[in-house]
C-alpha cells in the first residue's frame, strides 16, 4: 500500500498545527514540508523556524524537501530542527554523494529529487546512498499545477533499477497528484504520494486523506 505525505504548502499557514494534526488523525503517514529559497525555484515558502516549531507539537515523520540552491549550508540546521528525512535536488549545487552520506551519518533518511526535465538515469549512481528518490511531476515552486504524464515512465525506470539492484530505496512522487491519477503512479512503482491541493483544498481534507488511503 502506498503511503500518503500531505504537503503543508497548501495548508493554512495561520493554523499549521491544526492542519497537520487534521491529516495525521485521518491516517496520513507523514508530513511533506516544502522549503523554497526564491532562487532555485521562483517562490519562497518556509524554513528552519517552522520545522522547529512544528516539531514541538507532533512526533510525525517530517519529509523535508529542500528546493534550495545550496542545500549543503543548511543540512545540519534542518536536521537539528527535527527533519526525519532530508531531500535535496540533484540539480542543486554541491557534491550530492557527500551530502547524502552526511544526512545518513546524522541518523536521518536521505533522499534525492529530480525535476521533470532530468532523466531518471542521472539518479542511478546515487541510488545506494538514497533512502528515497522523489520524482517531480510538476515544475517545482508552486502548488496547484497539473500532473505531467511523463513522470510515469520515469517511475518505472527507477523502480526497475532499484529492484534489479535489490535496494530498499523508496519512490515518491510530488505534483498534481489526485485520486484520479494516483492509481497509475502506484502501478508504476511509487511508494509515497505527496498531495497538497488535492488534500487541503478539498471540502473535507480528512475525507480526502481517507480516500487516498483507500487506494
Amino acid at each position: 500500500m502506498a503511503k500518503l505525505s500531505p504537503s503543508i504548502l497548501s495548508a493554512d499557514f495561520a493554523n499549521l498545527q491544526r492542519d497537520v494534526e487534521l491529516v495525521l488523525d485521518a491516517g496520513a503517514d507523514m508530513i511533506h514540508i516544502d522549503v523554497m529559497d526564491g532562487h532555485f525555484v521562483p517562490n519562497i515558502s518556509i524554513g528552519v523556524p517552522v520545522v522547529k516549531s512544528l516539531r514541538k507539537v507532533t512526533d510525525a515523520f517530517f519529509d523535508v524537501h529542500l528546493m534550495i540552491s545550496q542545500p549543503e549550508k543548511y543540512l545540519d540546521a534542518f536536521i537539528k530542527a527535527g527533519a526525519d528525512l532530508v531531500n535535496i535536488h540533484l540539480e542543486a549545487e554541491g557534491a550530492k554523494g557527500a551530502m547524502l552520506r552526511h544526512i545518513r551519518a546524522a541518523g536521518r533518511k536521505a533522499a534525492l529529487t529530480i525535476k521533470p526535465a532530468t532523466a531518471p538515469e542521472e539518479v542511478f549512481p546515487y541510488l545506494d546512498m538514497c533512502d528515497m528518490v522523489l520524482v517531480m511531476s510538476v515544475e517545482p515552486g508552486f502548488g496547484g499545477q497539473s500532473f505531467m504524464e511523463g513522470s510515469i515512465p520515469k517511475l518505472r525506470k527507477l523502480r526497475r533499477e532499484i529492484d534489479r539492484r535489490g535496494l530498499s530505496c523508496l519512490l515518491e512522487i510530488d505534483g498534481g497528484i489526485n485520486l484520479q491519477n494516483a492509481p497509475s503512479v502506484i502501478k508504476a512503482g511509487c511508494d509515497i504520494l505527496v498531495a497538497g491541493s488535492s488534500v487541503y483544498a478539498a471540502d473535507d481534507p480528512a475525507a480526502a486523506v481517507r480516500a487516498f488511503k483507500a487506494l
